[in-house]
């Protein structure tokens, strides 16, 4: 723990009930009940035990809004903490959290709307920081990306010119910061056959309109065409994974990057692709849910947003949604073979998702890659097991929309 460029030791261990490392709200509470201080969480430290971005035991650093009375044991270790690390979050640093914050409620007063509590943190990790900002007409979510990361405002204010209610209103934004409004309901986890049908029609919908529109294309928009994929995942595997790999592995991977010439013969416009279109980033209150995330927003095929969302559905839903997200393009583009493309697509989503798990590594700080370290040689093996399917199983999927 820290308190400006004083540091005050450390507190702990204590457990906590959420198992996520980035959902620092628990933690927060807990210091603050203890200390008797507001604190925040500024970054993850280490991790000893645990995977997947949960469980085991995890040391941060935290930074006391306040000196507190309560005296701190001091660490064996006097350098637990790092000095200057050049790709660290600008909401990772004390400077900057506290910038961030107070742009936030500057912001707010000025359109009229301060805020009437202190804030409150939920969430901290490499790819986001996440705020909840009280104020007299309800809260106010705070979320500040990576330089990686695409221009959530930017992308919001496209789809929002199609489908204002597909979308978070937006209360102010700069430089990778965006202010948005409250959304009511839950968070689409749990979706039902009706909410996630609902779902993909609506944001297919949105989707064609800015196909069709090139001039609402976000400009700042990442370059993911099936043109220009097949090199980004050839640069992968003659880098940073090559030795991770077997000779067998590599030489698979390599022949999948033919099927993004299939998948250009399916006949699907290229357009904003969300890029993490699961349920867990769409909310409802029982009507079509609005769709929040935009990070990894880019400009492609939007078959890989067709996939993602059926990778997070139980097994009993993804068929019908399937047939829900095909029948929506071709509502939109009738000489496309949406379904086809589901089942062509299917090991190329695994090879983008694995360039894209190796820009979050080349553009996080050390301590921050536990988060992501295996990730693109997993999802490169998962396109080989994929694309190992029986032909005729190929065929199947792509005559059925099932994935």
């Amino acid at each position: 723990m820290t308190s400006g460029e004083d540091f005050l030791g450390v507190a702990g261990p204590f457990a906590v009930d959420v198992p996520w490392w980035a959902e620092v709200e628990p933690v927060v509470q807990r210091l603050q009940q203890a200390l008797g201080v507001r604190v925040l969480v500024l970054r993850l430290l280490s991790v000893d035990g645990g995977e997947g971005g949960r469980d085991g035991h995890v040391t941060y650093h935290v930074e006391a809004l306040e000196r507190p009375r309560v005296l701190l044991q001091l660490p064996a270790d006097p350098g637990l903490l790092n000095g200057h690390e050049p790709l660290r979050a600008s909401w990772a640093r004390v400077d900057g959290l506290r910038e961030l914050l107070d742009w936030s409620a500057d912001t707010l007063a000025a359109g009229g709307r301060p805020m009437t509590g202190p804030v409150e943190q939920r969430r901290t990790w490499n790819l986001a920081g996440l705020f909840r900002l009280p104020t007299d007409r309800g809260p106010v979510w705070l979320k500040a990306t990576p330089h990686f990361a695409s221009d959530e405002a930017e992308v919001i204010a496209a789809f929002a010119r199609v489908d204002p209610g597909l979308v978070p209103t937006v209360l102010g934004s700069a430089d990778r910061r965006v202010l948005m409004e409250h959304i009511p309901g839950e968070d689409c986890w749990q979706a039902s056959a009706e909410t996630a049908a609902s779902g993909v029609h609506r944001f297919v919908a949105a989707q064609a309109a800015l196909a069709v529109r090139p001039e609402e294309r976000p400009s700042s928009l990442p370059d993911r065409r099936t043109s220009v994929f097949p090199e980004r995942v050839l640069e992968l595997l003659d880098g940073p994974v090559s030795g991770e790999l077997t000779a067998q592995e590599l030489g698979i991977t390599r022949e999948l990057t033919d099927r993004w010439r299939l998948l250009d013969e399916c006949g699907l416009p290229d357009t904003v692709v969300h890029g993490d279109f699961h349920p867990g980033n769409w909310r409802s209150d029982g009507g079509p849910p609005t769709v929040v995330d935009f990070a990894d927003a880019h400009w492609g095929n939007p078959v890989l947003d067709g996939l993602r969302v059926l990778s997070f559905l139980p097994e009993a839903l993804r068929a019908s949604t399937a047939r829900a997200w095909a029948d929506a393009w071709l509502e939109q583009v009738p000489d496309s073979d949406p379904a086809r493309a589901l089942a062509i697509a299917e090991p190329l989503a695994h090879l983008a998702y694995a360039v894209r798990y190796q820009e979050f590594l080349d553009g996080i700080e050390p301590s921050e890659r536990i988060y992501h370290q295996d990730d693109p040689v997993t999802v490169i093996r998962e396109a080989v097991r994929c694309a190992a399917a029986p032909a005729q199983e190929l065929a199947d999927l792509g005559r059925s929309g099932v994935r």
